[in-house]
């Protein structure tokens, strides 16, 4: 066999299963939660801990939830002693690191629930990637922070 086509074979079946890993590998949301008050709000925040396995960072764009009208990234930060929210355009994540979703900081922002919330209810959520992938996770409705 011609040693250039051998190795343009040998290259092609190394490659290909890497590049199949490289797609189906995605982040993950771990311990998502939603806090559920004693009366129903017209927002609430989401959060969680979005983990990224992959050797490739990425970027979180958009979520979506079919229990919640609008769904957006937000940041919360303290700018001359007043706390101040502001929506994020994209969430990164490192390459085999993390981004946390907590009170006081990054959160998804929840708006007109389709429906009360009580404790323990499930609610599905869509990340959307700037490479154009989406990701499925969960929130578990909560009175109170996880410890």
């Amino acid at each position: 066999m011609n040693p250039r086509l051998l190795a343009a074979v040998l290259a092609l079946s190394v490659s290909t299963p890497l590049a199949a890993f490289a797609k189906q590998c995605a982040p993950v949301l771990k311990d998502g939660w939603v806090r559920v008050g004693p009366v129903a709000m017209p927002m609430m925040a989401g959060f969680g801990r979005i983990e990224n396995p992959c050797p490739q960072p990425v970027a979180v764009v958009s979520a979506s939830s079919p229990a919640f009208g609008d769904v957006s990234i937000h940041e919360s930060r303290v700018v001359d002693g007043v706390n101040r929210m502001r929506e994020m355009s994209e969430l990164p994540v490192a390459a085999k690191s993390s981004a946390t979703l907590a009170p006081g900081g990054m959160h998804l922002m929840l708006m007109r629930p389709s429906a009360p919330l009580k404790e323990g209810d499930k609610v599905a959520v869509t990340f959307k990637l700037k490479d154009g992938r989406e990701v499925s996770g969960e929130l578990v409705a909560k009175k109170a922070a996880p410890l």
